[in-house]
């Protein structure tokens, strides 16, 4: 089964909008079409972004809560790995293709930028567009 490692603004982008792609992508987790990693660095930076206040006015509570629950419970949880330099651009996210790399994981779902031009032949670096198109035969 596909191993992925989906980014902080995806699962956001889902409970902002629970009829858009990232929902979808979060949607396909849940019915079990890939095996999503996370890792302590990950869950808490999902934290961290889900409390700021722009983005909490505009998520229930509720909502933050059961995604984060259901992650920690459903996801596979992978130790974080040592920072390797990855994306010039854009340091932070350094740690997600250590953890993709650490985790064996085939594919990165983002948003980010920095992170989707990166020209990596693995992980492989998806919108979240893309990445519904590439498991769709899976579905």
């Amino acid at each position: 089964m596909l191993r992925v490692v989906i980014d902080a603004n995806v699962f956001v982008s889902a409970l902002l909008r629970r009829d858009s792609v990232p929902a979808n992508v979060l949607h396909a987790w849940e019915n079990g079409l890939y095996e999503l990693v996370v890792s302590a660095a990950l869950l808490d930076e999902l934290e961290s972004v889900l409390r700021r206040p722009h983005i909490a006015r505009r998520i229930a509570p509720a909502a933050a809560t059961d995604l984060l629950a259901v992650i920690r419970s459903d996801a596979i949880l992978a130790n974080d790995p040592p920072p390797v330099r990855h994306v010039p651009s854009d340091p932070d996210d350094d740690f997600l293709i250590a953890l993709a790399l650490a985790a064996g994981a085939q594919a990165i779902g983002t948003g980010d930028e920095a992170l989707l031009a990166l020209e990596l032949e693995q992980p492989r670096i998806l919108t979240p567009r893309e990445f519904l198109t590439a498991i769709e035969p899976m579905a």
